[in-house]
């Protein structure tokens, strides 16, 4: 079996979610209780370190966040994050300590760890990003399937039913995605691999793999 756990997969001491996580077996778990996760956090942000311009949104004072953003609630944006010129945070969202959420990016039921980048013309909709992942221009989460059936995370040896319509991508620490990527529904990237631009990528990429394309998938060497 591939890791695929969440502690295989995430350092979840590198987001302020941390505790969403906790006795989660599997990382997808988490994506229902997303919402009612950042309501009940949000409230016991500190306003000297905080602004909460919205009844369900609150931004760190530190962060940057342009004036032709869409933040909607809820969602929490950490200390030294940045969200760009038109950005649209649609809710349910969390974005890490010196994140970046780029022009045009579109974040919907996700959580970012710290230090994400989707800076560039981004969808990540049910997904979960680790810490330091970044998403070249173009690529994207896909999160429901052509059927609208559940989706299911489909590992060589084992097959694993979320009981969901909607998951995206499981990305994990350090991950580096190529441009104009598609991450189909389940997929999970393990911590430090790579993805190759123009992939639609399926199931599971092992950790600290190359994945250049669906036939030809490598070590990746140790630097």
């Amino acid at each position: 079996m591939s890791k695929i756990h969440t502690k295989e997969l995430l350092d979840t001491d590198k987001t302020i979610a941390k505790r969403i996580f906790d006795d989660k077996e599997f990382p997808w778990n988490v994506l229902p209780d997303i919402k009612d996760f950042i309501l009940e956090l949000g409230k016991t942000l500190p306003e000297t370190e905080y602004d909460h311009p919205k009844e369900d949104v609150w931004i760190a004072k530190s962060a940057k966040v342009y004036p032709t953003a869409y933040i909607g609630g809820p969602c929490i944006i950490d200390e030294e994050a940045e969200v760009r010129h038109c950005a649209f945070i649609r809710g349910s969202a969390i974005v890490g300590k010196n994140a970046v959420v780029g022009n045009s990016t579109e974040i919907k039921n996700a959580i970012l760890f710290d230090k994400v980048q989707v800076p560039h013309y981004n969808y990540v909709g049910d997904s979960i990003l680790g810490y330091h992942a970044h998403m070249g221009a173009g690529s994207i989460t896909c999160n429901l399937k052509v059927d609208q059936k559940n989706v299911n995370i489909k590992d060589p040896e084992e097959e694993i039913e979320t009981g969901m319509r909607k998951v995206g991508a499981i990305v994990g620490d350090n991950v580096e995605i190529g441009c104009n990527t598609v991450l189909c529904p389940g997929t999970i990237v393990g911590r430090e691999s790579i993805v190759y631009p123009s992939n639609t990528v399926r199931g599971v990429v092992p950790e600290k793999k190359i994945y250049k394309d669906r036939e030809n998938v490598v070590d990746k060497l140790e630097e």
